[in-house]
């Protein structure tokens, strides 16, 4: 967390979104440390400054450790964000950062005595320290996606669809407080709920969410919470039994997953292969070098 609110200056330089800011990225953290499943440890890879001042580089991830193979992904991963653009980023100041950014992350990863792999998702196109991924380690996969987004056209719901009431906007933290358990209804995923939730409640504390309603009596017929990313509105977690709520195609999203052996792993068949029937110590270990995988 330390990491994370050092780097504030440089998200806002680089114009990263919302959820790839420290307010959405603490609570991330804090629902996380309240899960004992899946077990995941954040873990802050920093490329630092060439002279005084923040960092040049962060990258966020989450290690999942249980089972035979650590996974690696960014934090954050699997829960709700805005739809219909990149909402992750790994921070680099310029290409220099995010080469350093990338040995860093690469490192942290092949230090692991046990087999690993990195999927990383939800990232820009042309991310330079996915570009520096692929330099260091061909091998790597890159693949692109569309992403959906969530359309309000509540403010389009013809008059005599609409109950009494009609359609309510409010950014007061008690109309959130009030709609929170219909949006939430159904929900079976406690870390979704806690998240939407803690996260929810501290963007309307801070001005930068918007819920707008459709009650029939005490009844919650259509919600919508928005989150307010400057200029930018983004429909974010909703549902409605009377319509204007839509998805449609977003920008491409980007990712990259590479895997490697771990340092027990590649120091036993190093060993192993030279003793085999035939075998003779190969010119080079058959284990990838340190800062390879």
């Amino acid at each position: 967390m330390r990491e994370l609110h050092a780097a504030v200056p440089l998200a806002r330089d680089l114009r990263a979104p919302l959820t790839a800011s420290a307010p959405w990225l603490t609570t991330v953290l804090s629902v996380q440390s309240a899960h004992r499943r899946p077990r995941l440890t954040p873990v802050a890879v920093v490329a630092g400054p060439r002279g005084s001042g923040g960092p040049d580089g962060l990258a966020l991830l989450a290690l999942a450790t249980a089972g035979p193979v650590v996974t690696a992904t960014l934090l954050g991963d699997g829960l709700p964000v805005p739809g219909g653009r990149p909402a992750a980023r790994l921070l680099a100041r310029d290409d220099d950062a995010a080469d350093r950014l990338a040995a860093g992350m690469l490192g942290v990863l092949t230090a692991l005595r046990r087999p690993w792999r990195m999927r990383l998702t939800g990232l820009p196109l042309g991310d330079p320290t996915v570009r520096a991924l692929v330099r260091r380690r061909p091998d790597a996969v890159v693949a692109s996606a569309r992403s959906a987004r969530l359309v309000d056209d509540l403010d389009a719901l013809p008059a005599d669809a609409l109950p009494a009431g009609g359609l309510v906007r409010s950014r007061d933290a008690r109309d959130l407080d009030a709609a929170l358990p219909g949006l939430l209804a159904g929900v079976r995923d406690r870390r979704t709920t806690d998240l939407v939730r803690a996260a929810a409640r501290l963007h309307a504390a801070a001005g930068r969410l918007e819920v707008a309603t459709v009650r029939d009596g005490g009844r919650l017929r259509a919600g919508l919470l928005t989150l307010l990313d400057g200029g930018d509105r983004l429909p974010w977690w909703g549902r409605s039994e009377v319509g204007g709520l839509r998805e449609e195609r977003g920008a491409p999203l980007v990712g990259v997953s590479l895997a490697g052996r771990g340092s027990v792993v590649r120091a036993v068949v190093d060993r192993v292969v030279p003793l085999l029937p035939g075998g003779s110590p190969p010119a080079r270990p058959l284990s990838r070098p340190a800062g390879t995988g």
